[in-house]
């Protein structure tokens, strides 16, 4: 079945905005200077900017949110700024050989598969006193691992939340995507946007690249029209997040 066939009322033009597929490949910014501080990260960035690492018990510290709530680009800073060893979690396999120095940062550690791996690096990481800094969508006490003496070490891992992103966040975060791909948008597109999308980190990177996709394949400036357009399935959707719990913005 055709998009037109889909949306009866589309033009041709119309229709193919709708299936675009552009190669062009866009990579986000990790700079420290490009992080957005505000209240709902506040407990991330204070243990994160603790002078020593070893201040973390067992020398190590999981951060963990929704996607897009700046986990991985709170790691990535980590990372950068100690020299550490960066990892995803879904590539962990066997014995992963230590650095001299710096420490382990493991992204997406939620989704190792190879939990053996994942209980090595932790143990060979606290026996040589070396920080590793770990990021998944739930705390650590949540992840669903089988081994025994794993989800011990976890339940024993100082685990931070970074909760929901606050309006003034949201509105910022969306400016900044949308000028990292040079797209000049009209402040009032920009008010109508924020009145519509969901209100998650996201959803707002969806639609900067969306957005960023259809200007490409128009050629012309991104209007309401346009984003109503491409956005359609994004604005149909619940604006609300689930409230954050007093669980969720504590220390676990």
């Amino acid at each position: 079945m055709t998009a037109a066939a889909d949306h009866p009322g589309d033009t041709a033009e119309t229709a193919s905005l709708r299936q675009l597929a552009l190669p062009f490949a866009h990579r986000p910014r990790f700079a420290r200077a490009d992080f957005i501080a505000a209240p709902s990260n506040a407990a991330a960035l204070a243990w994160l900017e603790r002078r020593r690492e070893a201040d973390w018990p067992d020398h190590r510290l999981a951060l963990w949110g929704a996607a897009g709530s700046g986990k991985t680009h709170l790691l990535q800073v980590w990372a950068h700024d100690h020299d550490a060893l960066l990892l995803p979690g879904t590539a962990l396999r066997g014995l992963t050989r230590l650095p001299d120095a710096g420490g382990i940062a493991l992204d997406d550690a939620d989704l190792a598969t190879d939990e053996r791996a994942l209980l090595h690096l932790l143990n060979a990481a606290r026996e040589e006193r070396l920080p590793i800094l770990l990021a998944g969508r739930e705390a650590p006490s949540r992840w669903d691992m089988r081994l025994p003496d794993l989800a011990s070490r976890l339940r024993a891992t100082v685990a931070v939340g970074l909760r929901h992103p606050e309006e003034g966040l949201l509105r910022i975060l969306l400016q900044r995507l949308l000028a990292e791909r040079q797209l000049a948008v009209a402040q009032p597109v920009v008010d109508w946007l924020l009145l519509r999308l969901p209100r998650r980190a996201d959803a707002m990177r969806e639609a900067a690249r969306r957005l960023d996709q259809a200007a490409l394949a128009s050629g012309g400036a991104v209007t309401r029209t346009l984003a109503a357009l491409v956005l359609e399935e994004l604005l149909a959707g619940p604006r609300e997040v689930m409230e954050d719990t007093p669980e969720a913005a504590s220390l676990l």
